[in-house]
């Protein structure tokens, strides 16, 4: 046993050494053949270090005590790579430079199993600062985590316009006792919506519980978030709070309105300065957008913080100086939000939407260039779009002719309230544009949306009272198309293009920007808020869908956010968010030139007479001779082309004669009413028989 233990040692030493004497013949140093090396005794480098070689010996101590070495050496080595392992990176290279690199290394450093945070935040173990900046970043981000889930209260929000369409926005937001409005707007009607100007929310929920609305909040003057107002105040009455200049436009629609009176329930409100209204604490937080004066909304509900940002983007060079206040919405993200409401207009849109100013330099391309008029249309209350060709129409010596009653209504309250700086005597009245050279006239315009009553429209089809389209024209649409409304633009440009107009619409990337918020300006929002439930508003179901993505992206738990649409009603705790029920809504459709409200069966009606057509029949019968007295006389519009009429005509006596044979025989007094319900029933089977139509049948008949 011994022996073969000396054995293993012996052939160990061997590997080790493999160029001694004894297992290397070629070596110069050895002793061959019994001959005296020619340098025996010299002190040369060869072997001034070698250590003198060890006579063999079956000395089985000796084997123990070579074994014993060698356990050492690898005790040892084992040490050296566990120190390794310790050192910093540079420090192991530079130990083994040159050498190939070794396998997965351990963390550098190891995490304390008790952290123990320092009061001043400065640490002497490396070790207890990493771990407590780790915790620090963990901490920062789960603000939520000081939402206090001890909290049992709960509130419900009901969106009642602006999910699944674009605009119409209002929601109530509401716990067991009161309740607000969050913006009053109006949409824009389809094609199919005939004779139809803007569509107005259905206010039948908001009936029901009237008793408990403490008031109106408005987040900004765009049409889509206050046009409704006056109509709700047709049947309801509430305190309406906003900034000055929304509350200044809905005072000139109320007076449109006939609703002077009702100027006593605005409640004017200073930014950063929260307001209790109800069992609420509302703060409007200066936010950029297309308009000037909009706001985000923080409010403070007796479950927790809700921020609200109506709509926006985050514009840092504003044409009026005053980006969003992001220092604001970090404050309320620090103390924790329970739930974030955020436009989802521009969600599919990647990177950041361009500043406002970006379209000043291509106004002043197009104005440097025109050699005639130049007419700009866009939104009447993009107020910042409309000053920024003012100012350039100044600049080449313009004067400026504002025409279309929403847009001089909007910029003159602007001005009033102190928003922008223009002089007066720069505008003139329409009347007054033929008393100046082409080049020296500005007109500023509404019709941006191809609408067939607007002013651009009515000049593009020379029906305006004063103003013409010219070849030698500038026509500048600095707007985007409102989905649907697409047509109505084309339209409208087809009309200038006919008059000779030069027409500069999407020739620019810069002549229109979005006023709502890319994907990256959503990102910040969510990491500024760092939200615990996001319920994504402002927009069609594909656009929430997106946003609701988006949040995912920035750390917002997928269970807590919802996609809603309008009706759902959305009830909110510290510990959970859930859809409870759904509430009726609907539009209701308003006529402009009429200024009143055209019921539903009426536009079911104009529908069908737009697809189907319309069959008029008037005839008398004797109540006799129960049969027809002379010819029918029979109407179609939309149905048959008019070389069909008289043939059509004659089908349509036909049926009626067979109709009166079948009762020829009868006693019984004639009823109109039933010969009409009777003749309408067989002349539509006649027609989805022969022209797979359905047109409304009025017939009329007479018996004498």
């Amino acid at each position: 046993m011994q022996a073969s233990a000396l054995k293993k040692v012996i052939l160990m030493e061997e590997k080790k050494n493999p160029g001694t004497p004894d297992n290397n013949p070629g070596n110069k140093n050895s002793n061959e053949g019994g001959e005296k090396p020619k340098n025996e005794g010299a002190n040369t480098g060869s072997n001034r270090n070698r250590r003198p070689r060890r006579p063999r010996s079956n000395n089985a101590q000796g084997a123990e005590k070579r074994q014993q070495g060698e356990q050492q050496r690898e005790s040892s080595a084992q040490r050296q790579r566990s120190g390794d392992s310790n050192r910093p990176r540079s420090s192991q290279r530079g130990g083994r430079r040159g050498g190939k690199r070794g396998g997965s290394r351990e963390p550098h450093y190891k995490t304390p199993a008790n952290v123990q945070r320092s009061s001043d935040g400065v640490y002497t173990d490396i070790n207890q600062a990493i771990a407590a900046n780790k915790e620090v970043q963990q901490e920062r981000l789960n603000t939520a985590a000081k939402i206090d889930t001890n909290n049992k209260a709960r509130i419900r929000f009901t969106p009642l316009g602006g999910l699944g369409e674009i605009g119409g926005n209002i929601a109530v937001l509401e716990t067991e006792k009161s309740a607000i409005i969050i913006d009053v707007g109006m949409s824009f009607p389809d094609e199919e919506m005939h004779g139809v100007d803007i569509l107005v929310p259905d206010f039948s929920y908001l009936h029901t519980i009237k008793n408990k609305i403490a008031g109106i909040v408005i987040t900004h003057g765009h049409e889509d978030h206050i046009g409704a107002v006056p109509y709700l105040f047709k049947e309801l009455k509430f305190p309406i709070y906003g900034t000055p200049l929304p509350l200044g436009m809905i005072k000139n629609k109320f007076e449109e309105h006939g609703l002077k009176n009702d100027l006593k329930y605005f409640r004017f409100i200073e930014k950063r300065k929260p307001i209790k209204i109800g069992d609420f604490e509302v703060e409007w937080i200066h936010m950029t957008h297309s308009i000037i004066d909009s706001s985000s909304l923080a409010i403070r509900t007796p479950a927790g913080i809700i921020i609200h940002t109506g709509d926006f983007k985050i514009d840092h060079t504003p044409v009026d100086d005053y980006p969003a206040d992001l220092q604001r919405i970090a404050q309320y993200g620090e103390e924790g939000v329970l739930c974030l409401l955020s436009d989802s207009t521009n969600s599919h849109k990647g990177g950041v939407t361009p500043s406002e100013k970006t379209v000043g330099p291509t106004f002043d391309r197009l104005f440097s260039a025109a050699k005639g008029r130049v007419i700009m249309s866009t939104f009447s209350s993009n107020v910042h779009r409309v000053y920024q060709a003012i100012q350039h129409g100044i600049k080449y010596n313009r004067k400026v002719a504002v025409i279309g009653r929403s847009m001089e209504r909007n910029l003159e309250t602007a001005r009033q309230l102190g928003y922008i700086d223009i002089p007066e005597d720069i505008f003139i009245d329409a009347h007054e544009v033929a008393r100046y050279s082409d080049d020296e006239v500005l007109i500023v315009t509404t019709g941006s949306q191809g609408e067939p009553m607007s002013a651009l429209y009515r000049m593009a089809t020379n029906e305006h009272r004063h103003i013409r389209i010219k070849p030698s024209d500038t026509v500048v649409i600095s707007a985007k198309a409102i989905p649907g409304n697409e047509a109505s633009i084309s339209r409208v440009m087809n009309h200038l293009m006919r008059a000779g107009a030069t027409v500069a619409y999407q020739d620019f990337s810069e002549i229109h920007v979005s006023g709502h918020a890319a994907q990256e300006e959503q990102k910040l929002i969510l990491r500024l808020t760092q939200p615990k439930f996001f319920l994504p508003v402002h927009g069609e179901y594909n656009h929430i869908a997106k946003h609701a993505k988006t949040a995912v992206s920035c750390g917002v738990d997928e269970r807590n956010i919802l996609l809603m649409s309008d009706g759902d009603q959305v009830e909110l705790t510290t510990k959970y968010l859930k859809k409870v029920k759904t509430i009726k809504t609907g539009k209701t459709y308003i006529d402009n030139q009429a200024n009143a409200e055209i019921q539903n069966d009426i536009i079911l009606d104009r529908q069908k007479l737009a697809t189907e057509g319309i069959v008029m029949i008037v005839a008398q019968i004797d109540q006799q001779k129960h049969q027809l007295v002379g010819h029918p006389r029979v109407s179609s519009f939309g149905l048959v082309p008019d070389k069909d009429d008289k043939k059509f005509a004659k089908e349509i006596e036909a049926i009626i004669e067979t109709y009166m044979a079948h009762h020829k025989e009868s006693t019984a007094e004639l009823e109109p009413k039933i010969i009409e319900d009777d003749i309408r029933a067989a002349v539509r089977k006649h027609i989805l028989r022969k022209m797979k139509r359905y047109p409304l049948i009025v017939p009329t008949f007479y018996v004498v």
